[in-house]
């Protein structure tokens, strides 16, 4: 009986190393898909949202290595997670000055997407994947009292709204045909983009998880 509470705790880490799996490989393969119909129906809202997918797939190494290594509670992350935080707020901050000036350009040109249909299916698969994961990230956190977990799950809502902001911007699209919806919605995308790559830097310069944290 007396071993009941350590392997409680074993299993509770493996489902959060498998939660950590499973975000990488859906972020990866949710970054193909939408790069590949955000090229195929020139839809820089699509397009963007799957770039910002391949950044997150570099964060989630991280969280993925810190969740690997065997060390106490609150000890300071390693090198290997603040350059992985720093590689990932740098594609960042290329992402949004790359989507910031097509989207302007976009604008100017009143440039319109074939469709943005593969958006809207997209984006409602993300918001059910991240809600989902936020849930059972949060839950196997709480359980180990890990901050970290904890604020991983917190970060993850950013996917979440980006997902919102697609699947917003690409049904206006598909009802009312004007360009500019879809170039304002990878500007929104953008600013998300932005914030976590700033986001990034801030905890690799610190031993704070998430500036959600605050």
């Amino acid at each position: 009986m007396k071993y009941k509470p350590l392997i409680a705790q074993t299993d509770l880490k493996y489902r959060a190393i498998v939660l950590a799996y499973i975000t990488i490989f859906y972020n990866l393969a949710e970054g193909i898909v939408s790069v590949y119909f955000g090229l195929e129906d020139e839809t820089l809202s699509l397009f963007g949202f799957g770039l910002d997918s391949f950044v997150e797939v570099i964060s989630g190494v991280g969280i993925l290595h810190m969740l690997l290594r065997v060390k106490s509670t609150g000890e300071i992350r390693d090198e290997f997670e603040k350059r992985a935080l720093k590689i990932t707020g740098t594609g960042f901050y290329l992402l949004a000055a790359g989507i910031i000036f097509t989207a302007i350009y976009n604008l100017v040109i009143n440039h319109k997407p074939e469709t943005t249909f593969w958006g809207v299916i997209i984006s409602l698969i993300s918001i059910f994947t991240m809600t989902m994961l936020i849930y059972f990230k949060k839950k196997v956190g709480r359980a180990l009292k890990s901050d970290a977990l904890i604020a991983d799950a917190n970060c993850t809502k950013t996917c979440l709204y980006l997902s919102i902001i697609l699947l917003v911007s690409s049904i206006a699209y598909e009802f009312f045909k004007i360009g500019g919806i879809d170039s304002i919605g990878a500007l929104l995308i953008s600013y998300f983009s932005f914030k976590e790559g700033k986001e990034a830097f801030a905890k690799s310069k610190t031993n704070t998880y998430c500036s959600c944290e605050d």
